[in-house]
């Protein structure tokens, strides 16, 4: 009688796992790359750059929804060229590891990062740009290993710091034609989405008696 091979039921499992995790972060990544590239070619071409105006007027009530379009509106090439690469590896980075969870600190970042730019930016300017979620990324890879303090939610934070921490410094005043609110307020909300998403840890495991 021959003895069936013992194999680990998890495995295959796990080796399906990582590959589609890496296929779905591509997939949303490539896709947010390519809207904000779209609308440029939208509005440059069809448009004469008129859409800009749905970026962010700080305490203007007729574009409070802007906080919605602004991240994913530029003010030209130029502006677009320089977010791509920052935009896609950062995002790519953040989903790769929960789909879900990224979509939702999407959705804080540009909630609460434009809300804020609303409130407290600079008035008579337009704020637009994917800059807010640049920043609001890198706020939530580096929020995410400080409260979950894994081997691997370090390692990644440890990893978008080298890449990019020098970012940093674009949340303090500087050029007046570059706003650093939205660096600022994007970075905040980026960690306060790793706090709300990442922020309960599970407990050790306790005996009872």
């Amino acid at each position: 009688m021959r003895r069936a091979p013992t194999t680990d039921p998890l495995r295959p499992v796990q080796a399906q796992r990582e590959p589609s995790r890496v296929a779905a972060a591509l997939t949303a990544t490539g896709v947010l790359v390519g809207v904000v590239w779209v609308l440029e070619f939208v509005d440059l071409l069809g448009f004469g750059g008129r859409l800009d105006l749905f970026g962010i007027q700080p305490r203007n009530p007729a574009t409070l929804g802007h906080i919605f379009t602004a991240p994913f509106m530029h003010a030209g090439f130029p502006h677009l060229l320089a977010n791509t690469v920052p935009l896609a590896v950062l995002s790519f980075m953040s989903a790769a590891r929960n789909l879900w969870r990224y979509l939702a600190a999407t959705l804080v970042i540009v909630t609460v990062g434009g809300a804020l730019v609303w409130l407290f930016g600079r008035g008579n300017s337009v704020h637009l740009g994917a800059s807010e979620l640049i920043f609001g990324y890198l706020g939530y890879l580096l929020g995410v290993g400080w409260w979950e303090r894994t081997p691997v939610a370090i390692g990644v934070a440890v990893a978008a710091f080298l890449l990019y921490g020098g970012l940093i410094w674009g949340v303090f005043p500087s050029n007046p034609y570059v706003s650093w609110e939205g660096h600022l307020f994007g970075f905040l909300a980026g960690l306060f989405a790793a706090l709300l998403l990442h922020g309960r840890r599970p407990g050790r495991p306790t005996a009872r008696l």
